[in-house]
């Protein structure tokens, strides 16, 4: 394939209602997982972090994937594996939509740092308007009533 391309993405979605269902016990087996299906569709995982109710990924997606199509499928298959492996009796699901920002080269060492330090981030700030905040530095437009 003669196309080079390098979109690096950083994408956060939640769990159904922000409910703190994902246990710190099991949630590095979960990333793990995650991790796996970014490997199994082309992308280049750059860390993947979060907390109780949310999840970051940071990845470079691969040409022939479409990012709705590829979230899709981390949600779904990471959903069925938390219920499989009965993770968490409290997790329904995630949330029915996603944030997803592009980061330049310049600022990926600052994301992967970002990312890597949710637990502590999040004694400062909760998930939710950590997630409005970048959504608004984005200037990305959205509407509260859809958000969780």
């Amino acid at each position: 394939m003669h196309t080079y391309t390098k979109i690096i993405y950083h994408v956060m979605f939640h769990t159904k209602n922000n409910r703190k269902t994902i246990n710190k016990e099991w949630r590095e087996n979960l990333q793990k997982y995650i991790f796996g299906i970014l490997d199994n569709n082309k992308c280049f995982c750059y860390q993947i972090g979060g907390t109780e109710d949310h999840i970051h990924l940071a990845f470079a997606l691969h040409p022939t994937v479409s990012l709705a199509n590829l979230i899709h499928n981390v949600k779904i298959s990471s959903s069925r594996y938390i219920k499989s492996e009965l993770l968490s009796r409290h997790f329904e699901s995630w949330q029915s939509g996603y944030a997803a920002i592009t980061h330049s080269q310049d600022s990926l060492k600052t994301l992967i740092e970002y990312i890597s330090n949710q637990e502590k981030h999040h004694m400062k700030e909760d998930s939710k308007k950590e997630y409005i905040r970048h959504l608004k530095n984005a200037n990305i437009d959205y509407n509260d009533r859809y958000l969780f």
